[in-house]
C-alpha cells in the first residue's frame, strides 16, 4: 500500500500510522489549510508509539479500508504523537476531559478547519461495543450534523474553546505550612494501609507523591508518613509491577495488589522511582531500596540508552501480538532453564500453572528481595531470545532531564561514578544535539532534531543539571542550568498572571494557550521550574532568580489550596520556600580525602531544604565564583572545609565528617 504523508515524519508513532489507507497528514498547516480549502472537518488523532489501545485502534479501524475510507472521504484527519507535541495534545485532551468527564489515549477530537474542537473521546471501537459507539457509526453522524447543523457546531466550538483559555483567579496568594498539612492528611486518608499506595485499582506509581510525604517526614517528623513511603515501596518492588528480571518498573498496575501491570515502560517512572527508592535509602538506610534503584539503572543504562549516551523514551506493552508475553512464564519454561532449582524458585516468585495472564505467570515476591538471586540472571538471559517489545528510540529532552538528574543523585547516594559518567554523557547529548543557535528542541530521533522546547524541557533539564553539579561538582552544569533558567524566563514567563506558559512566545499560538501546574504521571513544568529557581536562586545567590520561583508558587496558590493533593510536586517546591533553607559551601580540592569525606557525610543524608555548593581551588573555583559570586569569601585556603549556613548566616567552618554531620543534624 502506498504510504501517507506520515512516511517523511520521524517520530516512531507517526512511522507507524504511515502506510494506513487514512490519508494522514501530521500536524501543521497544509492540514487545516486543506480543511478550509475543501471546508471539512478535521479528525484529530493524538497518542504515543507505545500505548497498547493506540495499537488496537489503529489495527481495528486505521487499518480498516472501509473505515479510512469514510475518513478520507468527509474529514482532513491529523496524527498526532502526544510525547512530540505535549503542548497540542495538553489543548486537546482538555477539551475532551470537559466534553466527556474523561480523558485517555489515543485520544480523539473532532475540529472545525480553525482547529476548534466539538466533539472527542478516547478508543472507538470499529463498531459498537460494550455500549461505547463505533467508528462506523460515528463518522457518519459527525458528517451528517457538520453538513446539516455547521452553524451550531461552529457555535459550540467557539464556546468550548473560549472555556479552555485560562482565567486568572483571585483570592490567596501564597501556600504556607497548614497547605503541607492538609495534603498530608488527605493523602493519610487514601492510603490504602494494606496494599500501599493512594488510590484502589488500578494503581498508579505517582513517585512525586512518595517524595513530598518525604519532605513532610522532614519537616514534621510523623512517623506515619514515612511508614506510608515505605509500605507503598516496598508493596511496588515486590509485586509484578518490578520487572523482576530486567530491573526498572512498569506503568502501573492494573489491579489493588501491584501484581498485574501495563507492561509498557517509560523513562520518566524509571526517573522518577529511582529518585524516591533513594530518597527513602537516604533515610532508612534499607538495602532493597538502593538495589531496586541500581536495578533501574542497570535496565536504563543496558536497554534504553543511546550509543551516544542519549536515553530513549520506552518500550512497548506488547510483543508478538500481545501484551506482556515477553514477561511471563509458565513453569515448563522456567523448569527447563533451571532444572532441579525450579520448583524452589517457582515458590518464590509466585509462578504457577493458573498463571495471571493468558496462562503466564508474573514473577513477584512476598517482600522485596535482600539480595539478587542468581537464577534471575539465568532466566534474564533466556528471555533475550524472545521477541521483544517494540522500543521507541526517539530522545525527548525532558525525560533526559529526568533521568540525568536521577543518575546524579544515585551517582551521589551511592558513590556510583559510572552513574555519574552516564549523566554527564546524556547532558553532553542534549547540549550538543538539541540545543542549537541556544534554543532548546524537543526531540531528537536518528539525527533528526526539531519542534521548538516546551516548558517541561527547560525546567525538568534544568533541574537535572543542578544535581548533576551537586553530584560531581562541574561548574559548567550550574552555568548552563542558568542559561536554560535565563531562557525560560524569557520564552515562557506569564508577566501578567505569574506561572509559565507550556509552549514558547516564539511558536505560533494554538486555540488556547496551555499552562498547567498539575501533577500527572510526571510533575508539571511550572512544578519543576519552581524548585529549580528556587535551588538556582540559593545556589547563586541570586535574589531576583529566587523570587521568580516564589511568584511561580504563588501563581498556582488558589489551586494547590483548594486540592493539594493534585500538586505534591509543587508542594515539594512550596517547602522549600518555607524554608528553613540550608546552604553549605564545601571548600577544598574535590579529590582530596577529607574534601571526599565532607561530601558523602552531606550526600548520604536526606536533605531536602538543602543546596550545596562545592569550591575547588583554581580556575573551576573561579568559575563556581562567576556564578555564584558570593562564594568567593568562603575561599579559605586548600585545606577542606564546610560552611553550614541557614537562609545565608553562616556557622564557623567545620573541617572533618564527624563535626559537620552534628552540624547538619543539629534542629
Amino acid at each position: 500500500m502506498a504510504p501517507n504523508q506520515l512516511i517523511r515524519e520521524h517520530s516512531p508513532y507517526l512511522q507507524q500510522h504511515a502506510h494506513n489507507p487514512v490519508e494522514w497528514f501530521p500536524w501543521g498547516e497544509d492540514a487545516f489549510r486543506k480543511a478550509a480549502a475543501e471546508q471539512k472537518p478535521v479528525f484529530l488523532s493524538i497518542g504515543y508509539s507505545t500505548c497498547h489501545w493506540c495499537h488496537v485502534m489503529e489495527r481495528e479501524s486505521f487499518e480498516s479500508p472501509a473505515i479510512a475510507g469514510l475518513l478520507n472521504r468527509w474529514f482532513v484527519s491529523i496524527k498526532v504523537d502526544r510525547e512530540e507535541h505535549p503542548d497540542i495534545d495538553h489543548v486537546y485532551m482538555s477539551a475532551v476531559t470537559a466534553l466527556t468527564g474523561q480523558g485517555g489515549w489515543p485520544l480523539t477530537v473532532f475540529l472545525t478547519p480553525e482547529g476548534k474542537p466539538f466533539f472527542g473521546g478516547t478508543y472507538f471501537p470499529p463498531e459498537r461495543r460494550w455500549n461505547v459507539p463505533g467508528m462506523q457509526d460515528v463518522l457518519p453522524a459527525v458528517a451528517k450534523a457538520w453538513a446539516e447543523q455547521r452553524q451550531d457546531i461552529v457555535a459550540s466550538a467557539e464556546r468550548l474553546t473560549a472555556a479552555l483559555r485560562p482565567v486568572p483567579v483571585g483570592g490567596a496568594s501564597t501556600v504556607d505550612v497548614a497547605v503541607l498539612e492538609q495534603a498530608v492528611d488527605a493523602a493519610r486518608n487514601a492510603f490504602d494501609p494494606d496494599r500501599g499506595g493512594f488510590s484502589p485499582a488500578p494503581k498508579f506509581p505517582r513517585p512525586h507523591e512518595l517524595t513530598f510525604l518525604l519532605h513532610a517526614y522532614d519537616r514534621f517528623r510523623a512517623p506515619d508518613l514515612l511508614g506510608m513511603v515505605r509500605t507503598t515501596l516496598n508493596r511496588m518492588s515486590s509485586g509484578g509491577i518490578r520487572d523482576h528480571l530486567g530491573g526498572g518498573f512498569h506503568r502501573y498496575s492494573t489491579d489493588a495488589e501491584w501484581l498485574v501491570p501495563h507492561f509498557e515502560k517509560m523513562l520518566y517512572d524509571q526517573a522518577l522511582l529511582s529518585r524516591a527508592f533513594l530518597q527513602a535509602y537516604r533515610i532508612t538506610r534499607h538495602a532493597p531500596y538502593a538495589a531496586a534503584a541500581e536495578e533501574v539503572f542497570a535496565y536504563v543504562r543496558r536497554d534504553l540508552t543511546d550509543p551516544a549516551g542519549a536515553f530513549y523514551a520506552a518500550e512497548d506493552a506488547d510483543s508478538d501480538g500481545q501484551e506482556g508475553k515477553f514477561y511471563v512464564w509458565t513453569p515448563t519454561e522456567i523448569r527447563a532453564e533451571l532444572g532441579a532449582e525450579a520448583d524452589a524458585f517457582m515458590a518464590r516468585y509466585g509462578v504457577t500453572e493458573a498463571g495471571h495472564v493468558d496462562g503466564g505467570s508474573i514473577l513477584h515476591t512476598a517482600e522485596p528481595p535482600e539480595a539478587r538471586d542468581p537464577a534471575l540472571d539465568r532466566l534474564l538471559k533466556a528471555r533475550q531470545r524472545r521477541v521483544r517489545p517494540h522500543r521507541d528510540d526517539k530522545v525527548l529532552t525532558s525525560w533526559n532531564g529526568l533521568m540525568i538528574g536521577a543518575l546524579a543523585y544515585g551517582a551521589a547516594t551511592l558513590n556510583r561514578p559510572e552513574y555519574l559518567a552516564a549523566a554527564n554523557q546524556a547532558a553532553d547529548f542534549i547540549w550538543q544535539h538539541l540545543r542549537p543557535h541556544g534554543r532548546l528542541l524537543r526531540r531528537w530521533h536518528r539525527g533528526d532534531a526539531r519542534y521548538p522546547g516546551t516548558l517541561e524541557d527547560y525546567a525538568f533539564l534544568a533541574s537535572g543539571l543542578l544535581d548533576l553539579y551537586e553530584a560531581g561538582g562541574d561548574p559548567a552544569r550550574l552555568h548552563q542550568a542558568r542559561e536554560l533558567i535565563d531562557g525560560m524566563r524569557d520564552w515562557f514567563w506569564d508577566a501578567s498572571a505569574g506561572g509559565f506558559w507550556m509552549r514558547g512566545s516564539d511558536e505560533p499560538a494554538l486555540i488556547a494557550a496551555p499552562k498547567e501546574a498539575y501533577d500527572g504521571a510526571t510533575p508539571s513544568g511550572n512544578s519543576v521550574a519552581a524548585e529549580a529557581l528556587l535551588r538556582l536562586g540559593r545556589l547563586s545567590g541570586d535574589g531576583a532568580i529566587e523570587a521568580l520561583g516564589r511568584k511561580t508558587v504563588e501563581a498556582f496558590a488558589v489551586d494547590v489550596r483548594r486540592v493539594p493533593s493534585a500538586y505534591p510536586a509543587m508542594l515539594c517546591a512550596a517547602d522549600f520556600l518555607l524554608g528553613p533553607v540550608r546552604e553549605v559551601i564545601v571548600s577544598g580540592d574535590p579529590a582530596a580525602a577529607g574534601t571526599q569525606a565532607l561530601l558523602a557525610t552531606l550526600r548520604e543524608r536526606w536533605l531536602p531544604r538543602t543546596v550545596t555548593l562545592l569550591l575547588p581551588p583554581g580556575p573551576a573555583g573561579d568559575a563556581v565564583i562567576a556564578a555564584a559570586p558570593r562564594a568567593a569569601v568562603y575561599r579559605r585556603g586548600a585545606a577542606p572545609a564546610a560552611y553550614v549556613c541557614r537562609d545565608f548566616a553562616c556557622h564557623a567552618p567545620v573541617r572533618d565528617a564527624d563535626t559537620l554531620a552534628q552540624a547538619l543534624e543539629a534542629p
